[in-house]
């Protein structure tokens, strides 16, 4: 399907840029009557910036080839991000450039002072957050008296981020019989309320399928244990060699790390969080679109309304809270057509909630352990090999200095120095341990349907250890591998913190730890013995100059317990006192035989 005629100013500008064919959104959207308030729903990614670009041209320009003089603003669209209007700006800057629209910009962080001094110099469209309209609408600088189209694009987030009475003033100023467009994510039901207030007979556009992910990205889960998610993602970064990475962190300490560790190692990194100021989010996204940078570590909201080029790589570091969460990450790759990849960093304690994430989502997520140390060097190799010639022809210069290499040095020489500069160029991977645990397990079910039966496995019970944390217990039954650990209760040794430092230092889960018995100077604990070897190896590699880990026998009942203390009889003027037992009194047994145990009241 072509691109159907809109505007000969817009064909030209869409020819121009390589548009063919339009995506469900825009083809949905031409369809739809000049005239009409629309109600779409649309995926991240969709194109939909265009599509109601497209939209607008019918009622700002009409018949007329060209806008006039710019005066008070005739289109007015909203962005929950600075990020995203400024992205809105760009495209319909291109989209209109040949109908001499004079395009404005007014978002948080910039200068208010210049803003106003540009609305009253006059524009034809005005794109900007809630907040920042809303304070020149107060202050008298920004005037909707002309307005005839308002588009709220995704207004779900604008919702989420707590703008609906910025939206509802800013709504509220404008000419009741404008044309309003409001594109969303999903139509929940306070989207469906702003819009019965303030659209007029909406026609509702749905392109989305229902509970069915992004097509375009391949979902992956990455099984590591708990204290080797960074690693993890050093690695994945390494194997894939993405022109653009994005990586989702929870909250802005955890970006900060994980930025400060990444680029330690070698990495083109730029970080974004809630505490970077404007100019430095501005530089940070520069740097991703010049391909200064490759990788960007962010938070959930740091990245909204980011559309960067050439990502095609997405790692959740941190496991996404709810399927809307995996949804929105995943959908900044694979746009506009192109393939992406979608990576979760599933620790081994977080599995069953990572599998019930992806059957809310039905997600068909391929599981694996992460990449290793030398899958990625093979990978490397295989990489060089392929654009060691690039695709540039050599000047004249370039085989000039080529000849001289080759009458000063060997081919195989040239050919070894190449590859020690392509190699430098390269983070080196990190070694991880990958226990294969889960490695057989069905991937994730989607939503059942209705009247489906699914029948549950019977599984023989599993032998565990008992998980008890007294000093007395002996070994568990059915055995284990003893370890000594040199911390006791001279070191305030407690399993509320013994437990988590053993399962972290030796790559276990708590279910892979029996007993646990303190004493003096040191703590002995069980584990099981098919995880012994595996915990054995984790703990040789460890450097800690105050914690150490060996094997042990198992412990004895005088085990290094130490003896109670004798009591000293006391004297004083009544002569010496009868020593202090530390033995418990004898259970009471009920009164004599004949009594009952009450006095009688007189």
């Amino acid at each position: 399907m072509t691109f159907p005629p809109s505007h000969p100013a817009l064909d030209a500008a869409l020819s121009e840029r390589g548009y063919e064919s339009p995506t469900p959104v825009q083809a949905a959207v031409l369809e739809a009557p000049d005239e009409q308030d629309l109600l779409v729903s649309a995926q991240t990614g969709s194109g939909k910036t265009v599509a109601f670009g497209i939209a607008m041209a019918s009622t700002l320009l009409g018949d007329e080839p060209r806008f006039g003089r710019a005066n008070t603003p005739l289109a007015l669209i909203i962005a929950p991000t600075r990020e995203l209007a400024i992205q809105v700006n760009r495209e319909l800057t291109w989209l209109y450039e040949k109908t001499g629209a004079r395009m404005l910009s007014c978002v948080g962080g910039m200068d208010a002072r210049s803003e106003a001094r540009a609305l009253n110099v006059g524009a034809h469209i005005v794109v900007g957050t809630p907040g920042r309209l809303r304070d020149h609408l107060e202050r008298g600088a920004l005037d909707l008296s002309a307005i005839r189209v308002v588009v709220l694009d995704e207004a779900d987030e604008m919702l989420d981020l707590g703008f609906r009475e910025d939206l509802e003033f800013i709504l509220g100023a404008a000419p009741p019989e404008r044309r309003t467009l409001l594109f969303s994510a999903t139509i929940a039901r306070e989207i469906a309320t702003l819009a019965r207030s303030f659209q007029k007979d909406a026609l509702r556009i749905d392109t989305t399928t229902k509970d069915q992910p992004h097509g375009d990205i391949d979902y992956r889960a990455v099984r590591v244990a708990p204290n080797e998610v960074e690693h993890a993602v050093v690695n994945l970064l390494r194997y894939f060699e993405s022109p653009g990475a994005l990586v989702f962190c929870h909250t802005r300490e955890a970006v900060r790390h994980l930025h400060a560790s990444l680029r330690e190692r070698g990495f083109a990194v730029v970080g974004l969080s809630g505490e970077l100021s404007q100019r430095e989010r501005s530089d940070a996204l520069q740097a991703l679109r010049d391909g200064h940078a490759r990788v960007c570590v962010a938070t959930d909201v740091a990245a909204r309304g980011l559309d960067l080029p050439d990502l095609g790589l997405v790692i959740h570091a941190d496991l996404p809270q709810n399927k809307a969460t995996l949804l929105h990450r995943s959908g900044r790759t694979g746009r506009a057509g192109r393939k992406g990849t979608s990576v979760v960093v599933v620790p081994y304690t977080r599995r069953r909630k990572a599998e019930m994430l992806f059957s809310s989502a039905n997600i068909d997520a391929g599981w694996s352990g992460p990449p290793g140390a030398d899958e990625i060097r093979e990978r490397d190799r295989t990489r060089l090999l392929e654009t060691a010639m690039g695709t540039e022809a050599p000047t004249e210069d370039d085989m000039a200095l080529g000849k001289l290499l080759l009458e000063q040095k060997s081919a195989e020489e040239i050919a070894a120095a190449f590859i020690r500069l392509q190699r430098a160029k390269m983070p080196e991977p990190e070694e991880l341990y990958d226990d294969g645990r889960g490695a057989d397990a069905r991937p994730a079910k989607g939503p059942r349907q209705a009247g489906e039966v699914r029948e549950r496995p019977v599984r023989a019970p599993r032998e565990r250890p008992q998980e008890s944390y007294g000093r007395d217990e002996g070994p568990t039954e059915g055995g284990g591998i003893w370890f000594r650990l040199n911390v006791g209760r001279r070191n305030n040794a407690d399993p509320k913190w013994l437990l988590p430092m053993i399962c972290r230092l030796g790559h276990v889960t708590k279910k892979d730890v029996g007993s646990i018995r303190i004493f003096d100077g040191e703590t002995k604990f069980e584990i099981t013995t098919e995880a012994a070897v595996r915990f054995a190896e984790a703990v040789r590699a460890t450097v800690r100059d105050d914690v150490k880990i060996e094997p042990a026998g198992a412990p004895s009942q005088r085990d290094e317990r130490p003896a109670p203390a004798a009591i000293k009889p006391r004297g004083g003027p009544g002569g010496p006192r009868k020593a202090v037992s530390n033995s418990r009194p004898p259970p009471f047994k009920g009164p004599p035989p004949g009594k009952s145990g009450f006095k009688k009241r007189k």
